[in-house]
């Protein structure tokens, strides 16, 4: 049997020819295009599909964020350690700056006091630092940056910008050795500016002072100023040096138990002026004798 010409079965028919599938569904398009676009009808449409694949774009979206998040995250935290170290050290630096600023501002307050002093007691003085404290837990000594060869000799008196605070008592050639008011062995003449009463002032070796041997009826107060008295030739006269504190009496005691609080920071400066001791007045120039004979 010859299959020329033979026609395939009906059952087999494909439909109508690719091109013309192509321009219907393209025409379809094309009006749904226009249909769209004029009547808005498919936007529910679109919303709700973007309702449906947004769980898939994130998740699609997700690695991603993950590398961008994490450089992001990365690199801001090496810029916010290098802020916060160059912070840091701007703030050492002003605090530093600070601190220097506020010990510069007690020194010229210190200095100036000592200026002050200076003009007043007006006798040779000369300026010294506080080394350090003497090592000798007994006893209430300081060491000083000027010796014999600034000037500096036994006995003299040393005072900061408010009273005295001590006497040198020993002397090298660079450093002296200063014994403070408050040493249980140092004992310094005043009086009461109020009324002149004199005394003798002792120190406890805790810090504070005590005057001794003042009669129970003497005339002296809480608040009384204390200056030196000038009688034993070493300290100036009128140099502050203590107020009373506290006065008691007692019936049976003869004399009256009478505390003092220092007038300087006697355990507390560190920049202290060595008086030195006021010269004599020059003699009163002799007469010329008389000529003999002269009338």
């Amino acid at each position: 049997m010859s299959l020329v010409g033979h026609q395939p079965p009906p059952i087999f028919r494909r439909g109508p020819a690719p091109l013309v599938r192509l321009i219907v569904l393209v025409s379809i398009c094309l009006a749904m295009l226009v249909a769209d676009i004029k009547f808005r009808y498919l936007e529910v449409l679109r919303q709700g599909l973007s309702v449906v694949t947004y769980p898939l774009q994130m998740a699609a979206a997700a690695p991603a964020d993950v590398v961008r998040n994490a450089t992001l995250y990365f690199a801001t935290l090496i810029e916010v350690q290098l802020e916060n170290a160059e912070l840091r050290r701007t703030q050492l630096g002003a605090a530093q700056q600070l601190l220097r600023f506020e010990q510069l501002k007690q020194e010229n307050v210190q200095l100036r006091g000592l200026l002050e002093m200076a003009q007043r007691v007006q006798v040779r003085s000369v300026g010294a630092d506080v080394l350090y404290d003497a090592p000798d837990p007994f006893a209430r000594k300081v060491i000083l940056d000027r010796g014999t060869q600034h000037g500096i000799e036994t006995g003299l008196a040393v005072v900061d910008a408010r009273g005295v605070i001590g006497q040198v008592t020993r002397v090298y050639p660079v450093q002296a050795e200063v014994t403070l008011l408050t040493d249980k062995n140092q004992a310094i003449p005043v009086q009461v500016v109020r009324n002149g009463l004199r005394g003798v002032l002792f120190g406890t070796g805790q810090g504070r002072l005590e005057m001794r041997f003042v009669l129970a009826g003497a005339d002296i107060v809480e608040g009384d100023e204390l200056v030196t008295s000038g009688l034993d030739g070493i300290f100036l006269p009128g140099l502050p040096v203590a107020t009373v504190s506290s006065v008691a009496r007692e019936p049976k005691d003869a004399f009256a138990s009478i505390e003092c609080e220092p007038a300087a920071a006697v355990e507390g400066s560190t920049q202290v002026l060595v008086i030195g001791r006021a010269a004599l007045p020059p003699p009163p120039p002799q007469a010329a004798p008389a000529p003999p004979g002269g009338r």
